[in-house]
């Protein structure tokens, strides 16, 4: 089951040029602390991840407390609210849509009944067999609410405890059914649970909140930044194929999946989690700065300063000054308090060239070669809107380098992407799209340059979007709606 977007987010021409954000998710074990306080700063820090809706439920023994809405986190939430989420155990979640509408009924956590009592789950990623999967469960007769494959993975465990299971048993034949990418955080009302698929595409981590003269509590989260916030100590990652359960004797580790290939995706790194999250051992915000440096070795050219796209072009930029020993400055400064709005700008206003997000510093421009860094680009309707606006503001030249390699390939695992018509990198060659986006140069990182960055093996990451090889495999009808007929050969 494919995206079923409202018509005003698929034909607006100033749709995001951007892969769309993943969703957050977060999970804590901590009997006697203010559970919903430390979900909602945790989802606050990832909120990066989705800003379509925010969601947090709550468990004191088998009473289930959970509410969501449409919005931001701190548009959802308030102190009335969240008082009114009392428990030992939550879980949260922020989304943007992949499989489902922006409609306040797929906001999550999804809650489901069982019994064992209630199950309340919260997903990051895409399931690839949402249809066969939801032709299992309609077997069995479950009892359907939203459009969401969440819901299919809470229900699948759900009909696994009813039918005799225990909570763990119940989750591991429920994720064996699951094909796609997936890291789930499950409250249930004796414990916190989470796993990730077989391949660990999208994020999941593990931290350890210390309370004086307590057990340890634990934390889940999609990125260290939500451990962070709350003061909670990075422990380690979900393994892939890995499922946690935490109760009040501690924590236990799962290797549910048989030869788990771990496949982490490297847009993750790239752009999507935020730059002082930890991966391998270090910020994302060094691994950016290797991305620009690399990018710098592979194509300099003569310039006077280089800029980067705010904000998560500015890692690469600047690692591209420091190789390349061209100054770094802002010549773009953003506004950080614009989200997403449905008010949108008349023609008139379109005409004068309404700037809602970025605006140019002409005399750091005027007159002056540039060098612009982004991490990627996947349309060019943006591009090309930022170079103009250098140009007017008075730059000399543009040239325009890209700290990831060129985009040709949607996304099945849970970052929404256009269809690969929509992608300007899949139809169109580096000189096209320079003519189409304005710039005197364009430059791609390589492939091989940005896993080289790493300083990982190359082979534990998904780069799909980039080379077409996707690691899990996809059915046919999800390839024909959004992959080129002619390339998929069904």
């Amino acid at each position: 089951m494919m995206p079923n977007y409202l018509d005003w987010q698929t034909n607006r021409d100033d749709r995001p040029d951007k892969p769309e954000e993943a969703c957050g998710v977060f999970g804590v074990y901590a009997p006697g602390e203010d559970v919903a306080k430390l979900t909602y700063f945790g989802l606050y820090a990832l909120q990066h991840r989705g800003q379509e809706s925010a969601g947090i439920a709550t468990f004191a023994g088998k009473i289930v407390h959970s509410y969501k809405n449409m919005g931001l986190v701190s548009q959802v939430f308030n102190e009335t609210t969240l008082e009114k989420l009392s428990g030992d155990i939550a879980i949260g979640h922020t989304r943007y849509s992949t499989t489902g509408s922006s409609l306040r009924a797929n906001a999550q956590p999804v809650v489901v009944d069982t019994r064992l009592g209630s199950l309340a789950l919260a997903h990051n990623g895409n399931l690839v067999n949402a249809v066969e999967l939801r032709k299992h469960l309609t077997k069995r007769e479950a009892a359907f609410i939203t459009t969401t494959d969440s819901e299919m993975i809470a229900l699948a465990i759900a009909d696994e405890v009813n039918r005799g299971k225990d909570w763990i048993q119940g989750a591991i034949s429920a994720c064996k059914l699951c094909s796609g990418a997936y890291s789930l955080t499950i409250a249930t009302p004796v414990g916190l649970m989470g796993v990730r698929d077989r391949n660990g595409i999208r994020p999941l981590v593990i931290g350890v909140l210390k309370v004086e003269d307590k057990p340890p509590r634990y934390v889940l989260a999609s990125e260290t930044c939500g451990l962070d916030i709350i003061g909670a100590e990075y422990v380690r990652d979900v393994n892939p194929g890995e499922l946690v359960w935490i109760t009040e004797s501690g924590l236990v580790s799962i290797d549910w999946a048989q030869q788990p290939d771990k496949k982490l995706c490297i847009f993750e790194m790239i752009y999507f989690a935020r730059p002082d999250s930890v991966m391998h051992d270090e910020t994302l915000f060094s691994y950016r700065l290797r991305l620009g440096r690399q990018l710098a070795r592979e194509s300099i050219v003569d310039a006077d300063i280089v800029i980067g796209v705010p904000d998560s072009g500015i890692p690469a930029a600047i690692g591209f000054s420091r190789e390349s020993d061209i100054p770094y400055g802002e010549g773009l400064i953003k506004n950080r308090y614009v989200g997403r709005t449905f008010i949108q700008p008349t023609q008139s206003m379109r005409e004068s060239g309404i700037r809602m997000k970025l605006n140019t510093l002409k005399d750091v421009l005027m007159g002056k070669r540039v060098i612009i860094v982004d991490d990627s680009i996947v349309r060019g309707t943006t591009s090309k809107k930022i170079v103009k606006a250098l140009r007017d503001a008075g730059a000399s030249e543009v040239h325009m380098r890209i700290s990831s390699p060129p985009v040709t390939h949607p996304c099945f695992y849970g970052i929404d992407t256009d269809n690969q018509k929509q992608l300007i990198a899949a139809t169109k060659s580096e000189r096209e799209i320079e003519k189409r986006i304005g710039v005197d140069s364009l430059a791609y990182l390589s492939w091989s340059g940005m896993l080289q960055a790493t300083g990982e093996d190359p082979n534990n990451f998904c780069s799909a979007c980039f080379t077409g090889d996707y690691p899990i495999n996809i059915p046919d009808d999800i390839k024909r709606s959004k992959l080129i007929l002619e390339e998929t050969n069904v």
